[in-house]
């Protein structure tokens, strides 16, 4: 068993610490120590991994640090781990925000302790799926991700929250019964048709046995099944409302980690184990990715709630994934990946301010609060950061990833493609007058209320939070090289891979 394991059971230790803690400060403490070594340990993992990279070409063994643990022989299921360009960084990702979720959750009532005990195993679910290689181990961590956003929502979020919280669970549990009939459609026909029946991702990939016609069956199922997570037009309807409703810390880790789920699953899964299937059946999806940009970032716009915005925000850019990976181009999945990265730190920074500034206010909507750069700077200057990095400010994450994304793009020369490119493309000019609407209205007009004079700024923890991600996504933006050479890595023989089967694309 590698060290990779140690992501699954750091949270599982943390989860039997939490049971034991007897107060706030136990609880707390637990939380800080843990995410602090699940930080730590992301950070020695791609240090690790850029070394050994340095001395094991891309096309020697896709996945670094594995391992293969039987657990149900009959059916070749094995406990499969490691790590590749993409999925490292997606677990710095996931450390980096369940660090800052602690610190936003810092005093998080009623029920701290219950409140962590789920969240922690929120994160066992995250952990788990990104450093599994086998598609039996990868759907159960799925699952163990999506049982505990129910409860997070359901007893700890605001507003309709029972609501947010049965529609999001029905919305993805119907996207997990998807997988399953896709994930047991690869295994079942991997196996008649190439005689080894296997869950491993890597050797269905190497075998490529499957058909295309059988391939087009399936392929649906599982883009669809993982792109309900990653908010695809018109399955998304779900995201707003649990967004909206979640409480601080499980909206940073629902938007800028679990999303993210849904677009590694359908890059991973989908498009690199049925790349026929990916190659004849893009161009629906690519329709739909489009409308998943332009809607969310026009949907945005009227909105007046701003967890609202942020949410139909990130619709907007989860679409924007998902529309980089079906253009199927070296330069446009980096970007997806780059955006999965920089999405998740500027929501996650977005929906902590949000969460601060209404834990004050008592109030979301925009046409009730103003003046918050005088009453209280610091979040508010969090806030237009965000908001900058949103629009895709040179100088932050979001630049980055946005230009990999549409340069990749108007690679592909066809009509039909690029026209697509010109519309997604609109986004940009939408999303810049949403943010500087709303920023100008709740930061720089004059203060809305008296009361608000007596608002205090945000305490120490809150300061730990912000900042850490203000830092992140700034130091993106401007060093963005060491991410995305690792990326690019990882994307470059997936690439070679689907765009290689293009000779056997009609069987």
């Amino acid at each position: 068993m590698t060290f990779l394991t140690l992501f699954v059971v750091i949270p599982v230790v943390m989860l039997l610490a939490l049971w034991l803690a007897r107060n706030d400060s136990q609880v707390r403490g637990v939380m800080v120590v843990g995410s602090t070594a699940l930080l730590a340990l992301a950070i020695y993992f791609v240090l690790a991994f850029v070394n050994a990279r340095e001395t094991m070409p891309a096309e020697q063994y896709p996945f670094l640090f594995g391992t293969a643990i039987p657990w149900f022989e009959p059916l070749n299921i094995y406990y499969r781990t490691g790590v590749d360009g993409i999925s490292v960084v997606m677990l710095l990702l996931s450390s980096i925000i369940v660090f800052t979720g602690t610190f936003a959750s810092w005093q998080q009532h009623p029920m701290q302790k219950e409140y962590f005990l789920w969240f922690t195993l929120l994160s066992v679910g995250v952990y788990g799926f990104f450093i599994s290689v086998d598609l039996f181990t990868m759907f159960m961590f799925y699952e163990v991700a999506l049982i505990p956003m129910y409860l997070l929502i359901g007893v700890w979020g605001t507003g309709p929250k029972e609501y947010s919280a049965m529609k999001l669970t029905l919305m993805l549990m119907g996207g997990s019964a998807l997988l399953i009939i896709g994930i047991l459609g690869i295994y079942f026909f991997n196996g008649q048709f190439s005689g080894q029946y296997t869950m491993s991702v890597v050797e269905i990939a190497q075998l490529h046995a499957i058909p295309a016609f059988i391939q087009k069956i399936f392929f649906p199922f599982i883009f669809i099944g993982f792109g309900i997570l990653g908010a695809l037009f018109p399955f998304h309807t779900w995201s707003p409302d649990g967004h909206a409703s979640a409480p601080t810390a499980v909206s940073m880790l629902h938007a800028g980690v679990l999303m993210k789920l849904g677009g590694y699953g359908c890059f991973r899964v989908a498009m690199y184990l049925l790349p026929e299937a990916a190659q004849q059946l893009s161009w629906v999806f690519l329709i739909l990715t489009t409308i998943s940009v332009v809607y969310g970032a026009l949907s945005a716009c009227v909105q007046t709630d701003l967890k609202y915005i942020n949410a139909y925000s990130s619709v907007s850019h989860c679409g924007m994934v998902l529309f980089a990976l079906v253009m199927m181009t070296q330069t446009a999945c980096t970007g997806a990946i780059l955006q999965m990265l920089s999405h998740g730190l500027m929501t996650a920074l977005f929906f902590a301010v949000i969460g601060m500034i209404y834990h004050r206010a008592g109030t979301r909507d925009v046409r009730k609060l103003g003046g918050l750069m005088k009453v209280m700077p610091f979040l508010a200057v969090g806030y237009v950061i965000a908001g900058l990095a949103n629009l895709g400010l040179p100088g932050f994450s979001g630049f980055v990833a946005e230009m990999n994304i549409f340069v990749g793009a108007f690679e592909v020369n066809d009509t039909f493609h690029r026209a697509c490119t010109i519309i997604a493309c609109t986004s940009i000019v939408i999303t810049a007058v949403y943010i500087l609407r709303v920023v100008g209205k709740i930061c720089y007009q004059k203060v809305a209320d008296e009361s608000f004079f007596k608002l205090t700024d945000a305490t120490w923890d809150e300061r730990v939070a912000v900042g850490g991600l203000i830092l992140c996504v700034a130091g993106l933006g401007l060093a963005p090289l060491w991410a995305q050479n690792i990326i690019n890595d990882a994307v470059a023989p997936m690439i070679h891979h689907i765009m290689g089967t293009g000779a056997v694309a009609g069987m």
